[in-house]
């Protein structure tokens, strides 16, 4: 089942259609049936993480959580980097056909961004519920505000590489705001 419904802004309007009579284009609105129709879709919603009503990037980087567990007890350094590298760019073509699918490049129910750049940081945080909670809200923080240069690239590239973009930016951030607590005193209060 569909639901049609308004279009936000100037993303989705394809070749100006509706500009004129003022009517703007419906987009899709996913639900369970939608993600599960293609293997894309699947993916860029987090196995259905996106489809939360309430805060669906928030939901997807707590999705990380508990594969990060699992990923950090079954593999080795080396091949749990590769298989992020794999999920960033299995994210670049299921984010790429689901926007198109959606038509909308960067729907906010597409969550494998946040899931996969938030792996990335907690591969590189410290395995203690402090650290990991603090890593939690500085790249919810920066995921949402975007700031400088998550904005600009953020608004510049579309589609599916864009989408990734955008969170491992937010990443690396993140990493680096954790990387300059530790180095300075305040590092020093947490074991």
């Amino acid at each position: 089942m569909t639901t049609s419904v308004p279009d936000s802004g100037m993303e989705g309007r394809q070749g100006g259609e509706g500009l004129e009579s003022g009517i703007e284009p419906a987009r899709r609105c996913p639900d369970k049936v939608f993600i599960r129709s293609h293997p894309a879709y699947f993916i860029a919603f987090g196995g259905g993480a996106g489809l939360s009503p309430v805060a669906p990037g928030t939901m997807g980087s707590l999705a990380a959580f508990p594969l990060f567990w699992l990923f950090d007890f079954f593999l080795g350094p080396l091949n749990f980097l590769l298989l992020i590298s794999a999920m960033f760019l299995v994210g670049t073509w299921a984010c790429g056909v689901t926007g198109r699918a959606l038509d909308d490049h960067d729907h906010g129910g597409m969550v494998w961004d946040e899931i996969t750049a938030f792996l990335l940081v907690l591969f590189f945080t410290p395995k203690m519920v402090i650290w990991q909670v603090s890593a939690f809200l500085l790249f919810r923080l920066f995921d949402i505000i975007k700031p400088p240069p998550i904005r600009h690239y953020d608004r510049k590239l579309r589609g599916g590489f864009g989408v990734m973009l955008d969170d491992l930016l937010a990443a690396f951030l993140t990493l680096l705001c954790l990387a300059g607590w530790k180095a300075f005193e305040i590092g020093r209060l947490i074991p």
